[in-house]
């Protein structure tokens, strides 16, 4: 035994240690293959999760925008309706012209010229304003519930992974939420006189040389109003005209410099401060900027089409006096401010492409708090 001991001793060794080696590959290879397993069934759970999320927010979406078109944005615009009639009421001016009319002696030449270059910039002051206010008001409210929803959903998600995270989320106040939402009135309650002041000194300059005896057809009609919006929106600094629907915040600024600082002392902004000032950036956005400018120009194109409408296709493709076609306009402003499920206007700003787009990509692009 021991002679064979000797004589096979380093093929012993030599079959041990290819069996020992061979052991170690396979355990090595098989601990290999188990994380590669472990590592794709992870792969597969976080990808099935993303998905899950995405789902999510995607109906979350969807229900935020019904909260917007059914509750947030009637309330608003009923009121905003009630304060445009309040503020720029033609009323006064038809009677007394209408006096005038019926009592010549009443009013001088001069009275009554004044009385109709009156009306005309009233007429215009007010359909202009309905354009720009019924279009600014319904995409502020889809900005602001769209912040809104993001903010709730992430703050729900935060405290789905742990009931710490949930005691340690900043979560909305209802009072904040309230405030935040209540901030949609900023317009009709505290923007109006401004927002009147300055429309009417575009619509001023743009009338200005423009008699009641002129010929208005389609297109001078479509310039006429282009004109005056255009010129609104252009005087004054950049986005100026954010200032008629939400108030100006010095703390705006101040989060600005922070973020583009090392100082990230914010303990002043509050969770209200927060929504208003990624309210205002969004607006100030040259994305948004661009929306305006499509749906400004879409409510001008469908409200032509009433107007040739009322005025019947043939009159207006041929022209008609100024002074005959201000009446028209002063029937078919209020339309602009209808409540939104009669509104079309509301209607053809809902199914315009560009918009969908820009707010299916402002939800998913929020960054995280």
């Amino acid at each position: 035994m021991w002679e064979f001991w000797s004589r096979h001793r380093r093929k012993v060794y030599v079959t041990f240690g290819v069996l020992g080696s061979g052991y170690l590959l396979y355990k090595l290879y098989d601990a290999h293959r188990r994380r590669l397993s472990d590592l794709e069934r992870d792969l597969a759970g976080e990808r099935e999760n993303d998905e899950l999320i995405k789902s999510q927010m995607q109906a979350h979406f969807e229900n935020i925008q019904r909260i917007a078109d059914t509750t947030t944005l009637p309330h608003a615009m009923l009121y905003l309706s009630s304060r445009v009639a309040e503020e720029l009421n033609l009323l006064h001016l038809t009677e007394k012209l209408m006096k005038g009319k019926g009592q010549p002696n009443n009013l001088t030449s001069l009275q009554k010229l004044e009385l109709w270059d009156e009306l005309k910039i009233l007429s215009f002051n007010r359909i202009v304003l309905s354009i720009w206010a019924m279009t600014l008001l319904s995409l502020y409210i889809r900005v602001q519930v769209n912040i809104l929803g993001r903010h709730l959903y992430i703050d729900t998600a935060r405290g789905l992974g742990s009931s710490h995270l949930l005691d340690e989320a900043d979560l909305i106040d209802r009072n904040d939420e309230q405030q935040f939402l209540a901030s949609t009135d900023f317009l009709s309650n505290h923007g109006m006189p401004n927002l009147i002041s300055s429309m009417r000194a575009a619509a001023t300059e743009v009338l200005n040389g423009k008699q009641l005896t002129d010929f208005f057809n389609t297109t001078v009609l479509h310039e006429t109003i282009v004109q005056i919006l255009d010129m609104f929106m252009s005087n004054g600094s950049p986005h100026r005209w954010l200032d008629y629907l939400m108030p100006e915040d010095a703390r705006f600024n101040k989060f600005v410099t922070s973020s583009n600082s090392d100082n990230t002392d914010l303990s002043d902004v509050t969770k209200f401060d927060q929504l208003m000032i990624e309210t205002r950036a969004v607006l100030s956005s040259a994305e948004f900027g661009n929306v305006v400018d499509i749906l400004l120009q879409t409510v001008v194109d469908a409200l032509m089409e009433d107007i040739k409408v009322q005025c019947g296709e043939g009159n207006l493709l041929s022209g008609m006096p100024l002074a005959k076609l201000l009446p028209r306009i002063a029937l078919i402003s209020p339309l602009l401010l209808e409540e939104p499920n009669k509104n079309r206007f509301i209607h053809i700003i809902r199914n315009i492409p560009e918009v969908e787009l820009f707010f299916t990509l402002l939800y998913a692009n929020m960054p995280p708090l």
